[in-house]
């Protein structure tokens, strides 16, 4: 592949870092576009010296002009805590970035990938979820800035490629994990991993039964960027790992990565907060020819292995 000019919007975030570092490792010039809202300017510290890497402090909600040829939209607060945290604000940064980046890829004749969101099929009635799913989402809700948020994304995107021929790509990206997640940021993961490891005890919201899937972060990436650079592909395409874990197994394994012994507390379940939740990756398989290769286990240890030195340099600081 030829060296292009990548512009990665949200690349100081977790998935937008490791994208990032995929990219340059590719060859290529990569832009790093961040508010660092959620963001974090130490996740991509290590690529400030390289010479094809530049980080713009900006928000996509204002315009900017920039010469690149491919552009993963990925600017957007995607846990609860985040998102719901100023929902308007979040509402914006899915609406206007989008139109803001799709005014871009028209411009320069960019092909633009947008990261959606498994949250798109809100509470499903469907499972496992396929792309032709349209969905079971409360528009009212205090999940909805982000839900509808990304909804709205990916008419814009479909309304671009079809009145303005822009070279678009969705991406409907399942629960994620790995290392440079937020420590509290409220994700199920991070939450379980950072309560372990400091011997809280791990809580549960609702029974424990509903389920989720969960994609490994190198994993995810190489989804991505399958996608980007496949020729022709404008519907949407699930990423994420169709393997199913209850909310209750997942406590388990990670108590087991973390080598504690965990005591479970059950709280009452949030608002929306989905029952089922797995990918029909099948169309990525036969399109892309992507499936995941880590599976939890291994993708928990890599993940505590990133969260027990910083836990234990949070610790020695409040002791200082």
């Amino acid at each position: 592949m030829s060296k292009l000019r990548i512009l990665v919007t949200g690349g100081a975030g977790f998935l937008g870092s490791h994208l990032c570092e995929r990219l340059l490792g590719d060859g290529h010039e990569v832009t790093c576009l961040d508010n660092l809202f959620t963001g974090r300017r130490e996740n991509v510290a290590h690529l400030l010296d390289n010479p094809s890497f530049e980080l713009i402090r900006h928000d996509v909600i204002e315009p900017i002009l920039l010469e690149v040829d491919q552009i993963y939209n990925l600017a957007c607060p995607a846990s609860p805590i985040h998102y719901q945290y100023n929902p308007v604000k979040t509402v914006k940064t899915s609406v206007m970035g989008t139109i803001n980046m799709l005014g871009l890829a028209k411009r320069v004749r960019a092909r633009i990938l947008q990261a959606s969101t498994s949250e798109v099929y809100g509470n499903p009635q469907v499972h496992p979820q396929t792309e032709e799913y349209w969905g079971h989402v409360n528009p009212i809700g205090i999940r909805s800035c982000y839900d509808e948020g990304k909804r709205l994304a990916e008419t814009l995107m479909m309304d671009y490629h079809r009145q303005n021929k822009v070279d678009t790509r969705i991406a409907r990206i399942f629960n994620t994990y790995g290392p440079r997640m937020l420590e509290n940021d409220g994700r199920v993961v991070s939450n379980f991993i950072v309560q372990a490891l400091r011997g809280e005890k791990i809580t549960i919201y609702g029974s424990g039964e509903q389920t989720r899937s969960f994609c490994y972060v190198t994993d995810l990436i190489e989804g991505l960027i399958g996608l980007m650079n496949v020729e022709g592909v404008h519907d949407p395409i699930n990423l994420g790992n169709a393997n199913e874990f209850t909310i209750r197994e997942l406590a388990e394994e990670v108590g087991r990565a973390c080598n504690t012994a965990t005591t479970i507390e059950y709280l009452p379940l949030p608002a929306d907060d989905p029952e089922q939740r797995r990918p029909d990756t099948s169309r990525a398989e036969q399109i892309l020819g992507w499936s995941p290769e880590i599976q939890l286990r291994e993708g928990l240890q890599h993940t505590v292995a990133y969260f027990a030195p910083r836990l234990g340099r949070q610790a020695e600081h409040q002791a200082g």
